[in-house]
């Protein structure tokens, strides 16, 4: 009977060890394989895509060059995103005539829940939908909200993630506006 146990015990040991050691070199894999996908970083080409809008069209990120651009990745369920939107509405309202975008790109929910949330905040600024998340992949979107201010050659000029206040929002897309 001790013999058995110690048998069992012995086998246990082996087991846990190369499982140990499997999840080892699943993470050496995984940090060497995300290392060689680029990160976006301030100062980079914001890289295109293109999603379709609220009301069906399909927009490309490129189709806004020459125009400073505000990317604010959110979700109706995220409070913190549902608490910044009425900041960013009234910066988009202030700016746009000088030549201020803001695109949000939702991130994988229905149209009927956006559309509900965009007629309840009142927002006029274009609305994308990222239903398989290719595009909070290729930007490596972590928390939420994540904001990217874009200048008007396509250069990322800021990465904010977090809720950001009024006057967060202003001064950077001032930011992007001057360059």
């Amino acid at each position: 009977m001790w013999k058995m146990k110690r048998k069992t015990r012995y086998w246990v040991r082996r087991a846990l060890m190369l499982i140990m050691v499997g999840a080892v070199a699943l993470a050496i894999y995984k940090t060497l394989d995300d290392g060689e996908q680029q990160t976006v970083d301030e100062g980079m080409e914001a890289p295109d895509f293109q999603l379709q809008t609220l009301d069906g069209k399909e927009m490309k990120l490129s189709e806004l060059q020459g125009q400073a651009v505000l990317l604010n990745f959110w979700a109706t369920w995220c409070e913190p995103c549902r608490d910044e939107m009425p900041a960013i509405q009234k910066v988009y309202e202030k700016h746009r005539d000088k030549g201020l975008e803001v695109v949000g790109v939702n991130i994988a929910e229905s149209q009927l829940t956006v559309k509900g949330f965009v007629r309840q905040l009142d927002l006029t600024f274009p609305i994308v939908f990222d239903k398989e998340r290719k595009v909070v992949d290729q930007y490596r979107i972590g928390p939420i909200p994540t904001s990217l201010f874009i200048d008007s050659d396509g250069k990322v000029v800021r990465m904010v993630k977090g809720q950001m206040d009024e006057a967060q929002i202003e001064n950077y897309v001032l930011e992007a506006l001057s360059r």
